[in-house]
């Protein structure tokens, strides 16, 4: 493997494409540093609502929220979500659903909060190493990133992994509803004005829709970055 001062692997792609258990693999694998950047964005969401605070007076009180805004991750154990700790409590299955993802769209479209986010998400580029996970994050977050991975599936397959998550935690899904709204969200995120959901040009594209995540992984360290 190459060495540098902080190695970075990105996991790009849509909703439902893997990204999040490719890179929990991953970082359990190396033994990294996760960043699951969606988790961020959410883990910010529940705190402005718990707190009743507006899109006009984040504007105002931003370097106050920014102090207090220390967010960790854990990726765990497989099957299970990557842990969200902020303020040492573990909020994972807080800000893992649907209201949360809601609220969580409408921030992430707004570039005084990606604006915040940002330097939140350099953070965690420490070494040994980070895996980062999101949709812009060797686009727009670590675009000197020496590995990026953008990963694709079909909409169907993307929708029956969703349905299945949430059931897991026991929500009942309708799949037409859930199809939807992936294709509503996938909307939105390509036609976005600030950080659309692309991949970077320099990019590996790898279409998990019938691949198993051991397959996925296996693809990726057999890349040239991993010799």
């Amino acid at each position: 493997m190459k060495t540098y001062s902080v190695p970075v692997i990105t996991i790009d792609g849509p909703s439902g494409a893997g990204k999040g258990t490719i890179a929990q693999m991953l970082a359990l694998d190396l033994n990294w540093n996760i960043l699951d950047s969606g988790a961020l964005y959410r883990t910010l969401a529940f705190f402005l609502h718990n707190e009743n605070i507006s899109l006009a007076q984040f504007s105002e009180i931003k370097e106050k929220i920014q102090k207090d805004f220390k967010v960790q991750f854990d990726p765990g154990s497989l099957a299970e979500p990557v842990r969200v700790i902020f303020k040492n409590e573990d909020i994972t299955n807080k800000v893992r659903n649907e209201e949360i993802a809601k609220q969580t769209s409408i921030l992430a479209a707004d570039p005084i909060i990606r604006d915040f986010i940002r330097p939140c998400q350099r953070e965690f580029a420490k070494l040994p190493g980070l895996i980062a996970d999101g949709r812009d994050m060797g686009t727009v977050i670590f675009p000197e990133a020496e590995l990026k991975i953008f990963l694709t599936a079909s909409l169907e397959e993307r929708a029956k992994r969703r349905q299945q998550q949430l059931k897991r935690q026991g929500m009942k899904v309708n799949m037409r509803v859930l199809l939807e709204e992936l294709e509503d969200r996938d909307r939105k995120d390509r036609e976005r004005e600030h950080s659309p959901l692309v991949a970077a040009d320099d990019s590996v594209e790898l279409d998990t829709t019938d691949i198993k995540p051991k397959g996925v992984v296996k693809k990726i360290k057999a890349l040239p970055f991993f010799k």
